[in-house]
């Protein structure tokens, strides 16, 4: 850490000391324009921070910080294509998938842009195929299914956004997600499916995921099975894994070593991150549900947060601000998580989308320098769809005592209009915001009072739209990335993750049957191995 930033954070944790009497009450008692000024607007979508515990101080020391950490060299070096990924080597361009025009874009000397667009024409020509009914399984029949096989950045994503965006999703087609290896995920499904309809993607950036590859392989097992049931089975079966298996990934060979057609195959780049990856052909399921017209106003809504981002001041920076926020919250006021509740049935998967992209992202406590933080990083996150939420974990928020930031998502228009309902949807979701700001601190008896002062954020969507969310995902991306540079570690590898695989994969011949551990494992993991044994061996 350089002295600059060693002293810029000096200088707000001794302002937060002489802050910490501060209310919401009082900031906006002492501010008639307290909303005006703390509030952004890009596009459609307006940013609400007034309801934060930040003054023009507060804000003014984290500008700095800002500034002492070098953001807008490290964005400028984001968006120049730079190997930012260290430990690794390699670039994060996944803003390049949603940008528009013909510029080109250069990595290691090679514009990355042909190869992007030529994979978003057979994204179009496929989801269109398929849409229309032209595309045909083994029994010439249209499909009717399809199923994403894939976990984490290969399965939230696109599964959050086809949740998000089911009132213009495709009236006969039903796309399914399966990503736990646990077989309770993918038996049931299966069981409702018609094998002659159904399509199977296998969404795998390596294609030696576990859990992606055990589901690929049972999926790969029943649609033989039901294709070769048949006077010509040979040829229906391959018929069927030609026409019926997709596989998106950064390996062709290996996909292919599994099966699967190389023309049935939709690649991406490996500087493409898992939990940054719906805009490419990971998002292919999404394609299919919504359309590619529709997506790549998803893209167009991105790539506007992207040029924002990129080229808007710092104090009217809405990725910039919201960074500098959560910030101020976890890392200087104490804030350990922090809640996300979006007033919407439609985006209940949204926090389970950014638990990955900021805690996968910065949950971390070592640099990039390999020292130790000096701080916290990433605060954990939970959340859930409001009003589901109020009626079950907000009592903690208004009366526990403990400082739990929250960002509540807010659509004007409902994609679902019934009448009377959203009215009532928004009444609740700005109600929750104006009670934890200023809450009942002088209610009678005792056990009424509500302290308030707990501080929020309010995202305004005119409406639940590809491309207001394709501002909104890109915006919370940014925010992750500016971030990791204010804490100081890289955003875009994840080895904690990488661990537990490894771990995995070791202990699975001796879970699989008597094999003795080829290493040696703790008491713990060997008594829970020995235990599983002998309750199978019971039960044979």
């Amino acid at each position: 850490m350089t002295p600059t930033l060693a002293a810029a954070w000096k200088d707000l944790d001794d302002l937060a000391r002489t802050e910490r009497g501060l209310s919401l009450r009082e900031l906006f008692a002492n501010d008639t324009a307290r909303f005006s000024r703390f509030s952004c607007r890009v596009g459609g979508l307006l940013f609400d921070y007034s309801k934060q515990r930040i003054s023009e101080a507060s804000l003014a020391h984290l500008l700095r910080l800002a500034e002492a950490a070098e953001v807008s060299d490290w964005r400028e070096r984001l968006f120049a294509g730079e190997a930012i990924n260290t430990s690794e080597d390699r670039a994060a361009l996944h803003f390049a998938l949603r940008r528009r025009g013909a510029e080109p874009l250069f990595v290691r000397g090679v514009d990355v842009m042909p190869e992007i667009r030529a994979t978003q024409t057979r994204l179009r020509e496929f989801s269109d195929a398929v849409r229309s009914g032209r595309w045909r399984g083994y029994s010439g029949e249209p499909i009717r299914a399809i199923v994403n096989l894939g976990i984490g950045g290969s399965d939230l994503g696109p599964r959050m956004l086809t949740t998000a965006l089911r009132a213009i999703g495709h009236p006969t087609l039903a796309v399914h997600y399966v990503a736990n290896v646990d077989s309770a995920d993918l038996a049931p499904l299966l069981e409702t499916l018609d094998p002659r309809t159904t399509l199977f993607i296998v969404a795998s950036k390596t294609f030696t995921t576990l859990e992606t590859l055990t589901n690929a392989v049972t999926a790969r097992e029943w649609l033989i099975a039901n294709a070769g049931d048949s006077s010509d089975g040979p040829e229906r079966t391959a018929q069927a894994l030609a026409r019926q298996f997709v596989a998106v990934t950064a390996r062709s060979d290996t996909a292919i070593s599994f099966g699967i057609a190389p023309d049935m195959i939709f690649p991406f780049s490996d500087w493409v991150g898992g939990r940054f990856s719906l805009w490419s052909s990971i998002g292919l399921p999404l394609v299919l549900a919504i359309g590619m017209d529709a997506f790549e106003q998803l893209l167009a809504g991105a790539a506007a947060m992207d040029k924002h981002f990129r080229t808007a001041p710092a104090r009217e920076n809405l990725p910039l601000l919201m960074a500098l926020v959560g910030v101020w919250n976890s890392s200087v006021l104490g804030a350990s998580a922090y809640a996300v509740v979006p007033y919407s049935q439609s985006l209940a998967l949204l926090p389970d989308y950014l638990q990955q992209l900021e805690m996968e992202s910065n949950g971390k406590s070592i640099g990039r320098d390999g020292q130790p933080l000096q701080r916290p990083a990433a605060p954990a996150i939970f959340g859930g769809a409001g009003t589901n939420a109020q009626h079950a974990w907000f009592q903690l928020l208004h009366q526990g005592g403990r400082l739990l930031p929250v960002d509540f998502v807010a659509i004007v228009e409902s994609d679902y209009p019934l009448p009377g309902h959203h009215e009532r949807l928004l009444a609740s979701c700005f109600a929750q915001s104006e009670a934890l700001a200023f809450g009942e601190p002088e209610a009678d008896p005792a056990y009424r009072r509500c302290p308030g002062n707990q501080p929020s954020s309010t995202f305004v969507l005119p409406r639940l739209d590809p491309y207001h969310l394709g501002a909104l995902l890109a915006a919370y991306e940014h925010k992750t990335f500016v971030q990791g540079v204010l804490w100081g570690i890289n955003s875009f590898d994840q080895w904690g993750v990488e661990l537990g695989k490894h771990l995995a994969q070791r202990l699975l011949p001796a879970i699989e049957s008597n094999t003795p551990l080829a290493t040696r494992c703790d008491t713990s993991t060997a008594g829970l191995i020995a235990h599983c044994r002998a309750v199978r061996e019971r039960h044979l």
